[in-house]
């Protein structure tokens, strides 16, 4: 009989492990708390990205994949084949019209979801919102970060490639993509303050989360202001686009690049040493964190969604509200930033 409890508890050991391993997001600190239901009751949320199909929501469909498995609840990730806002508002109609209990959103423009999601609010849907600080109709905007802070250390690591010296041109998914511009408005001034022999030239592209568009972008902006020796890219397609860019044209090494990335999209052009330096949180925990909070919402849960609030996941450890009149702006703590020399650290 001993034999066979010890061989049971090796196994369950075993098993437990193996469960843990195929954790996409580490949950092994989640607060529990906050997604404990009354009489187990599941809900309906749906995630609605700006553009599906792309590896950064590809991701982020692993975490709320992963929320479905580890909580019961019936959660789905959707959004537009191409980044357009108008088929995007459609979607978030679409979900109105069945009814769902929560929608947790990342929009490609916040003008565009603001009546749309102003009608969701209305007829009593939670709505949780990420990479949009300027979103009025939301419950709670969930941002990983200081927006300022990350587009800083964006141009603190293209001002080393480039010696601190030339023009440089920046690229954002859309022009109302708030995050995304604030990241951009953070690396301008740090560059000002701490380079000033860097310019930024031209128009900031708008490339509509496509690498290709971004190609053709950078390409044109190259020929229209040959001496440009950085690109600084906010959305994560800039990174292949630009790679591409750089390599094709011979580039390397009289072109720098500094930008939102992953290393499954990236990655060559890193190891090649085309471009230098990609920076990015996890969307897989994004996507985990955005489906705890509109359970949390939903169980009325909301005096404990708050500055100082843990989740228990990486990066959210310690919810921040740093605007007094907006505590439903909450912000996590940290990015990664990846070179050629650690890149092998990370699998998607």
């Amino acid at each position: 009989m001993k034999a066979l409890l010890t061989a049971a508890s090796v196994a369950l050991s075993l098993m437990a492990s193996s469960a843990l391993a195929d954790q996409i997001v580490d949950t092994s600190k989640v607060n529990q708390d906050l997604i404990t239901t009354k009489d187990d009751k599941k809900y309906t949320i749906a995630t609605v990205v700006k553009v599906d199909g792309i590896a950064w929501f590809d991701r982020m469909r692993d975490g709320v994949e992963q929320f479905k498995a580890d909580t019961g609840h019936d959660v789905w990730m959707v959004g537009p084949s191409q980044a357009d806002a108008a088929a995007q508002v459609q979607i978030i109609e679409n979900l109105i019209a069945q009814g769902v209990d929560a929608i947790a959103v990342v929009p490609f423009s916040v003008e565009a979801v603001e009546p749309v999601l102003k009608k969701a609010r209305e007829r009593g849907i939670v709505v949780i919102s990420h990479e949009a600080s300027n979103l009025t109709n939301t419950d709670y905007d969930l941002e990983a970060f200081d927006n300022l802070a990350y587009g800083a250390n964006l141009m603190k690591e293209l001002g080393k490639y480039t010696g601190g010296k030339g023009k440089y041109v920046t690229t954002v998914g859309s022009l109302t993509s708030k995050s995304q511009m604030e990241w951009i408005d953070g690396a301008v001034a740090y560059q000002k303050e701490h380079f000033p022999d860097m310019e930024m030239v031209g128009d900031r592209l708008e490339t509509y989360d496509d690498a290709a568009t971004d190609y053709t972008k950078l390409k044109e902006a190259m020929t229209a202001y040959p001496d440009i020796t950085g690109i600084l890219g906010a959305p994560m397609p800039t990174s292949a686009g630009a790679g591409r860019l750089i390599a094709e044209g011979g580039l390397k090494d009289k072109v720098f690049f500094a930008g939102t990335g992953l290393p499954s999209v990236a990655g060559e052009y890193l190891a090649n040493g085309d471009i230098q330096y990609i920076q990015f949180w996890d969307p897989a925990v994004a996507g985990y964190a955005m489906n705890i909070l509109a359970v949390a919402a939903l169980e009325g849960k909301g005096d404990q969604i708050k500055a100082g609030l843990n989740l228990g996941l990486a990066g959210y450890e310690s919810l921040t509200a740093p605007e007094a009149d907006r505590p439903n702006l909450l912000y996590g703590a940290g990015w990664v930033g990846v070179t050629a020399e650690n890149m092998d650290q990370y699998d998607f």
